[in-house]
């Protein structure tokens, strides 16, 4: 049955100024791609300058030509591993020597660390494995990307916002290390809030649903040969309320509004941007079949790695 209403997927520029952020510098993890380049754009396009910051050097090269060219605005690289606290060090003040300040940080994980992560959990290798790196990688990068900036937002009386998912509000299957590690990164930032806000400091959680188009969305969309739709597809067909699966866009939306002084009075949140998919949210694959038979499971995601 087709949706009686469809959302529309607006534009920032539509609803704020294009000035808002004039002035501002935004310091990005992950913003080389996916979910955060769009957020970073949105930034840029109200005003703010950029730093976008990964391990792949020549595609942020090309990522941030790409937002500069877009936006009118200066974005510039700085490779480095967010578990490599020195790392971080370096780029915050590469973007300190260009830009002399940071006003918003985004605390993100780049599509090649999705499709890590996937394939780590989906090949079988052991938990404890697993775990930790993806454990790593968002709780570790997000608190040492706090430690690297958080000095400059005080200065700034600056905003964070972390990347997030939805998975760990009810029991998701096959994402245990997903769930816990982004459980941790809502409870860092409800800390951070606590912590910073006496210095003028708001911290806040993004928490996409599924999302069209992005590493995380295309992976899981596994299709079963018995099911010419895709199993997924037709779950999200009866679970999104406002009538289809979300758009980078719409992160980007939340990011500018919760950077704006529209939400200077919000801070420690979480806000699931999801078109209401959490309240009738399905196991992405066959419950219990995908339990009772994990190679099958196994088989629905591995070619999509």
């Amino acid at each position: 049955m087709t949706a009686k209403f469809v959302a529309e997927v607006i534009d920032s520029t539509a609803v704020f100024k294009e000035t808002i952020f004039d002035g501002k510098v935004l310091f990005c993890t992950g913003g080389g791609s996916g979910i955060c380049k769009r957020m970073t754009e949105a930034v840029m396009r109200h005003g703010a300058n950029s730093v976008i910051v990964g391990r792949n050097l020549d595609r942020l090269t090309t990522s941030a030509e790409e937002l500069s060219n877009a936006t009118g605005r200066t974005c510039i690289p700085a490779k480095a591993d967010v578990r490599e606290p020195n790392q971080l060090r370096d780029a915050v003040s590469k973007a300190i020597t260009k830009f002399g300040r940071i006003d918003f940080v985004i605390c993100g994980l780049s599509e090649n660390g999705f499709k890590t992560v996937m394939q780590i959990d989906t090949v079988g290798v052991c938990a404890s494995y697993y775990i930790k790196s993806f454990d790593k990688a968002n709780q570790m990068g997000t608190f040492n990307t706090i430690k690297a900036t958080v000095p400059h937002l005080r200065v700034t009386k600056g905003a964070y916002i972390h990347v997030s998912a939805t998975l760990h509000y009810r029991a998701t299957p096959f994402q245990a290390h997903v769930s816990a590690a982004k459980a941790a990164v809502d409870a860092l930032s409800a800390v951070l809030a606590i912590e910073e806000g006496p210095y003028g400091i708001r911290s806040n959680v993004i928490a996409p649903g599924p999302i069209g188009g992005t590493e995380g969305y295309d992976r899981l969309s596994a299709s079963d040969p018995h099911e010419p739709e895709g199993y997924v597809q037709k779950v999200y067909n009866r679970t999104m309320p406002l009538g289809r699966v979300g758009h980078v866009q719409d992160i980007a939306n939340a990011a500018v509004f919760l950077f704006s002084d529209a939400a200077n009075f919000i801070t420690g949140q979480v806000l699931p941007v999801d078109g209401g998919n959490e309240h009738l949210r399905e196991p992405f694959l066959p419950y219990p079949d995908c339990i009772l038979d994990s190679e099958k499971a196994k088989s629905l995601i591995k070619p999509r790695l």
